[in-house]
């Protein structure tokens, strides 16, 4: 039987080339990796999809974690780049993220990051990747020992993201002045509290004893306003017949 996988091949990846079969599981991986999710999706679901045996997976590939990065294509592993951020005191933690990051942006990777970005904003898949790529091996790096809920740490991860974020594509993409030619400890100083501040700073108002924030405890209401017009008045005392009738008169 010739079976057909689903980009046409033969449903047993070793009758085909070999070189082929790598470009049917980086095809097929792309796309459930961008649809599923890194966690969700198997290599038999890869083999499966590409019409190839799962041997033929790891023969080309010896994890799912190297078959994710052959798919996202990155110009530096994170794992080097970031390797000694994991390990910086918490206190500090926001200026050694900074370094490393400038660090790889100004060196030769640099053409093929603005590559990576330009492609995220024209592809959904290729953002799917490298928003899981941004979450799973950068931001856990940076957010490795702090305490918290894993809400919080999910909240303190996305802040984090949206200050690189928009630093990076200021500077290299659009090259905004004076960010596109201020040197590594300029941009420091200006940059890493505010990265400090979302990796250990508080998020919001602190809780008021009697529950709510403490903002909201102290905060009066102002004349006009909803708060203001909710308040109730005083309920009329029914003593005497006389003072109701002068109420309703009223």
């Amino acid at each position: 039987m010739n079976g057909q996988g689903a980009h046409g091949g033969p449903a047993r990846g070793r009758r085909q080339g070999r070189s082929t079969s790598r470009r049917l599981i980086l095809a097929s991986a792309r796309k459930l990796f961008a649809e599923h999710g890194y966690a969700a999706t198997s290599l038999r679901e890869i083999a499966r999809d590409a019409g190839v045996d799962a041997a033929m997976v790891h023969h080309w590939f010896a994890s799912k974690e190297e078959l994710f990065n052959a798919c996202v294509e990155l110009p530096a592993d994170p794992a080097q780049v970031l390797g000694a951020v994991s390990e910086t005191p918490a206190d500090i933690r926001g200026e050694a993220l900074l370094r490393a990051l400038l660090a790889l942006w100004d060196s030769g990777a640099q053409p093929a990051l603005l590559a990576l970005l330009r492609n995220v904003a024209g592809s959904k898949a290729q953002g799917s990747l490298i928003r899981q790529v941004l979450f799973k091996r950068i931001l856990t790096r940076a957010l490795a020992g702090l305490p918290g809920s894993q809400e919080e740490l999910d909240r303190r991860g996305a802040l984090l993201a949206s200050q690189m974020i928009g630093l990076m594509v200021a500077r290299y993409l659009l090259r905004v002045e004076p960010l596109a030619s201020a040197g590594h400890d300029e941009l420091v100083a200006l940059v890493a509290p505010v990265l400090q501040n979302y990796l250990t700073g508080p998020l919001g108002f602190p809780a008021a004893p009697g529950g709510g924030t403490e903002a909201a405890a102290h905060a009066a209401p102002v004349m006009g306003s909803s708060a203001h017009r909710r308040s109730p008045a005083p309920a009329p005392s029914l003593d005497s017949d006389d003072q109701l009738q002068s109420w309703e008169r009223e």
